[in-house]
């Protein structure tokens, strides 16, 4: 079994391992990322985090194939060519690790950051049981049912004389952590047994910095918001296995539940200045570092889901507030849609029904994306494939901005449907996405419940960006970017 190494938390965050030092140990394997797609008799892939197309070496070709014949079960590659090739694509997000087991236990302490809710606490302390565990007290009402509970569980008690929020609370408990690793755990989370088997095997990548469970709602009620959480839950990252960064499918993680390598972290980790966004900040400064943060939903966590119809939209709505906060750390990477210019031109021509001019828009755009592509044998069914998945995934980010960013247009688009043609196109882009998850997930609610909850979610999170866009005198959260065909030239 690989070992685990040991470091204590650093002062400035650390840049991970570079050469050798980042070399993946011997037993660790690679499957293909499910979003991975190989060309022209693989010397091309398609897919990555972010996604991109690259071109493979000829020297890289049987070995992927290796790859696309395992399947998950993955390839462990022995090669000294076979290990870098693993490195790259899981650094760029082609592969997922698929790591030998390491059996507890394990060199990590749990950190609860709590505020009141004692019966929520008691069952995180009962689901981290056996493990060095840290309550921090956020200052609470009343501390002493935090304390009696703290005092049962044999977990250490640390209390905020003021209310500081969850981001300083991470960090005190983080100080007194002497552990390799940390496991935050929100007060009203529950990890199910095995959970730290399912992650720690990530960090025998020594470029690892973070990985996160999936996190599902206790739906034990059956009212129809348990329900609706139950298929689309705020803190799900869903059932697929991913690379985490900005600019990604899967832009951020949750810190309701993480584990973290403390080596990676700065003191402090987590910018206390952020009552809500701070774990978005977290996991968007340590990818920049170039550490990699993993989702990995083999691990289950159970968290208390608010089902007080105004307390969740109003969640919804807080959530949204921390749009221009983190807009001003991490400047454009807020934008509500990056749409093409291409693409809003074959939009607009299939809205209003020219559709000969709209093919030549399409044709003409899969024309100039084969000519960086030329010399492949499928240059141009792989021209076309990625023509298709951007005018759909632009559509697609259109109907996302019109129900959140810009949800006040969404509702004049969805009243002026029947006399406006733009309105009906604009109302297809926003429920078209509605329908389709509907019918993948296949909830326990009907489909016009179901759309009513999804587009009251999306209009309380964009309510809570455009009213803290108007307070911070800002409208960088709410503006999109439009991407030219063709870049500038460079001047000489």
């Amino acid at each position: 079994m690989p070992t685990l190494p040991t470091s204590p938390v650093t002062a400035e965050p650390n840049r991970p391992p570079s050469g050798a030092a980042a070399a993946l140990p011997e037993g660790f394997g690679v499957a293909l990322d499910e979003g991975t797609s190989l060309w022209a008799g693989d010397r091309v892939a398609t897919g990555g985090s972010p996604w991109k197309v690259v071109r493979m070496g000829a020297a890289a070709v049987p070995l992927l194939g290796e790859l696309r014949a395992a399947g998950k079960r993955g390839v462990v590659f022995g090669s000294p060519l076979g290990r870098a090739l693993a490195r790259q694509l899981l650094d760029h997000g082609f592969a997922r690790p698929v790591p030998p087991p390491v059996s507890g236990p394990h060199d990590v302490t749990v950190v609860v950051p709590a505020y009141g809710r004692p019966d929520e606490l008691e069952l995180t302390l009962k689901a981290v049981r056996g493990l060095p565990v840290v309550v921090v007290d956020d200052a609470s009402p009343d501390p002493e049912p935090l304390r009696r509970l703290a005092e049962t569980y044999g977990a250490r008690l640390v209390r905020h004389a003021v209310n500081r929020g969850p981001a300083a609370a991470r960090d005190t408990g983080l100080r007194t952590v002497s552990t390799a690793f940390t496991a935050f755990v929100d007060s009203d989370c529950r990890p199910e047994p095995g959970w730290l088997d399912a992650l720690m095997p990530h960090f025998a990548d020594p470029k690892v910095a973070v990985v996160a469970p999936r996190i599902v709602p206790d739906t034990v009620s059956g009212r129809l918001l348990a329900r609706y959480e139950a298929a689309r839950s705020a803190l799900d990252m869903g059932e697929r296995p991913a690379l985490v960064r900005p600019g990604a499918k899967l832009g951020f993680v949750p810190s309701a539940t993480l584990v973290v390598r403390n080596a990676a972290l700065g003191a402090p980790a987590f910018d206390a200045a952020l009552r809500l966004g701070e774990d978005v900040d977290f996991v968007w400064r340590t990818a920049d570092l170039g550490w990699h943060v993993r989702y990995q939903p083999e691990a289950r966590v159970v968290h208390t889901p608010r089902l007080d119809p105004k307390a969740w939209a109003k969640r919804r709505h807080e959530y949204g507030t921390s749009a221009p906060d983190l807009e001003n750390r991490h400047p454009g990477r807020l934008v509500p849609a990056r749409p093409s210019a291409w693409n809003l031109a074959t939009l607009g021509l299939v809205t209003y029904r020219r559709p000969v001019s709209a093919a030549v828009s399409v044709a003409v755009t899969t024309y100039l994306l084969r000519r960086s592509l030329a010399g492949t044998s499928d240059d141009w069914k792989l021209s076309a494939a990625i023509v298709a998945k951007g005018v759909t995934a632009d559509a697609a980010a259109l109907g996302h901005a019109l129900r959140r960013e810009w949800w006040p247009l969404g509702l004049v688009c969805l009243a002026a449907s029947p006399r406006s043609r733009l309105a009906r196109a604009a109302c297809a882009a926003m429920l078209t996405p509605i329908a389709y998850e509907w019918a993948t997930r296949r909830p326990a609610v009907d489909p016009l419940r179901y759309t009513a909850l999804r587009l009251m979610e999306d209009v309380s999170y964009g309510s809570g960006v455009t009213a803290a866009a108007w307070r911070a005198r800002t409208l960088a959260p709410l503006l999109p970017r439009v991407r030219m065909p063709f870049p500038k030239r460079a001047k000489s």
